[in-house]
């Protein structure tokens, strides 16, 4: 019987920061490379030469505003800005890589089924089955307006949206049957008529006649990812999601979010193997204990005391530099927030019996260490039953990728518990794999 192994994805945005908010300043962050393409295929290479599953870009379909109520914090402080559309970096990626898969995020609130469904398809169509769709429901005011909306709809709405829209999409790349081309030259005859049909999807919140112009592609649809840590979110995963994104707060809540994922599952009649939850961590990895606690401390003292604050107020959808407690953040957000950004900072507020303020200013945890006690640490997870792997997102880029690929992969490989070789042709086949 084949072991289990762990699957790993990268977490990316088309800029210097994602989620650390100080790695943009460390004197080796790659900064002069944002818009070149070559900066998109080298980390799609040294993720590819470490096994990666797949990556995908985290994404906002603005400036966030939240923080101070003005753009001054995120842009000033080097906040976590989209600089370009995932959309158009990850053919390029793909363009020199033959395994990883390519992940955008894109939201059901805003974006209508026929184009997340044409463009998805499109990409799935390019890279040969390694398409992954990161499906957010949005969580900010400022997104609806960019869109001419006043604001968020409310969680449970756009959770039921989302729920029709992947109905939508499934139709539409269900247009197509798998072998419709004739390409007759002779009898002139380019595609079977009777192998292509309409979708005629209608429902509450989308409809589309369909068809899609784009064949069926070699998954059938893109594999989907999702991160909704609330009651709702948790449900919507546990019927469409093939690998969740999660935030646990230390072991035991990860082992207590895995199994409630699964039960959900079950419930939905789907079986739990169907489903890789990953939790998020970024590593400092030194030769030594010291080396990696020396370059931790120099990592953390790179954050200036504001962009963590305003790191969290966009995550939160409320302004920390006004609301201090955790009833007042409540009472601002609205509709806005991310459910688990906030379970996070009050688990670390209860546990270090500090304020919610307080709480909110923490840098989130950084996994320090050798190889050998990163992976130590992983695999407690991973064998204690709280994980499928990890997504795994950078504090200083494209560095922190390098060394996690030559010194931790190598690692958990000699331990037997991380391919040395992908086993799949698609990206769905790769995370089906044990």
């Amino acid at each position: 019987m084949t072991a289990r192994r762990m699957h790993l994805i990268a977490y990316l945005k088309t800029g210097p920061t994602a989620n650390h908010p100080g790695g943009w300043r460390h004197p080796e962050a790659a900064l002069h490379d944002i818009f070149a393409p070559e900066r998109y295929e080298h980390i799609a290479r040294v993720l590819e030469d470490a096994c990666f599953d797949a990556c995908f870009f985290a994404d906002l379909l603005g400036l966030s505003d939240i923080h101070g109520g003005s753009l001054d914090a995120n842009l000033r402080r080097g906040g976590q800005i989209s600089y370009l559309d995932p959309m158009t970096v990850l053919p390029v990626m793909g363009r020199v890589t033959r395994h990883l898969g390519l992940g955008a995020t894109l939201s059901t609130t805003f974006l209508h089924p026929y184009h997340l469904a044409r463009s998805l398809a499109s990409l799935d169509l390019l890279t040969g089955g390694r398409a992954a769709w990161n499906i957010v429901t949005s969580a900010t005011d400022l997104e609806a307006r960019n869109f001419g909306v006043a604001g968020i709809p409310p969680k449970a709405e756009r959770y039921d949206r989302a729920d029709e829209v992947l109905q939508a999409c499934t139709a539409l790349w269900e247009c197509w049957d798998p072998d419709p081309f004739v390409m007759d030259r002779e009898a002139g005859v380019f595609i079977d008529p009777a192998k292509v049909r309409h979708a005629n999807f209608e429902g509450r919140w989308v409809s589309t006649r369909g068809p899609l112009s784009i064949p069926r592609t070699p998954q059938g649809r893109p594999v989907f990812l999702q991160a909704g840590a609330s009651d709702r979110g948790r449900d919507f995963a546990a019927r469409w999601a093939e690998a969740v994104f999660c935030t646990p707060h230390g072991l035991a809540d990860g082992i207590a979010f895995r199994r409630d994922i699964h039960a959900r599952m079950q419930a939905q009649e789907r079986s739990p193997e169907a489903c890789r939850v990953l939790p998020g961590i970024a590593v400092v990895v030194g030769e030594t204990p010291s080396i990696a606690q020396e370059k931790a401390a120099y990592l953390q003292s790179l954050i200036e005391p504001e962009a963590q604050t305003m790191l969290h107020s966009a995550l939160l959808g409320a302004d920390l530099a006004r609301h201090r407690t955790a009833e007042a953040v409540t009472a601002a957000q609205g509709n806005q927030g991310i459910a688990g950004s906030q379970d996070r900072v009050l688990a670390v507020m209860r546990q270090d019996n500090i304020s919610f303020a307080e709480a909110a200013a923490r840098p989130r945890n950084l996994l320090v260490g050798t190889a050998q006690q990163i992976a130590d640490e992983m695999e407690a997870w991973f064998t204690g039953g709280a994980c499928d792997g990890f997504v795994v997102f950078p504090t200083v880029f494209p560095r922190m990728f390098e060394e996690f690929g030559r010194l931790v992969v190598p690692e958990l490989q000699r331990r037997g518990l991380f391919r040395t070789a992908y086993a799949g042709r698609t990206l769905r086949e790769n995370l089906a794999a044990s």
